[in-house]
């Protein structure tokens, strides 16, 4: 009885190993994923909306580096801000409702103002 040859799915070298082994080295694996994920709609989705929250995240935290500055909303929309993209909100017991991006969060004030804050640890907890 002869064995089957195994090829990587990748190169289509012949390989040896495992019966259930498909690549024949972390670099065809990588290589495969990599450009099975670049034909996913969905991935490419995910990447596009992670790199616009990425962005966000930098314009905050570049704009208030002491961690609360106030100022005009244009200013974030001039540097590239998008204010439809954000990880999570707070909202305070006040009613106020604080759009976070990962660490760092705003707060859309009067006069077409924002408040920037970075995330303190109470914001982690979820009111009722």
């Amino acid at each position: 009885m002869k064995k089957e040859e195994k090829t990587c799915l990748h190169c289509g070298t012949s390989m040896v190993g495992r019966a259930d082994k498909r690549f024949c080295s972390d670099q065809c694996r990588a290589t495969a994923n990599t450009l099975r994920k670049k034909g996913d709609e969905s991935e490419v989705l995910m990447r596009h909306i992670n790199q616009i929250l990425r962005r966000n995240r930098n314009i905050l935290r570049q704009a208030s580096p002491q961690g609360k500055t106030t100022l005009r909303r244009a200013v974030l929309e001039i540097s590239g801000f998008d204010f439809r993209y954000f990880t999570h909100l707070y909202r305070t017991k006040q009613g106020n409702t604080y759009y976070l991006c990962y660490d760092y969060g705003y707060l859309l004030l009067d006069d077409d103002k924002v408040l920037i804050v970075n995330q303190q640890p109470y914001m982690g907890q979820q009111n009722p």
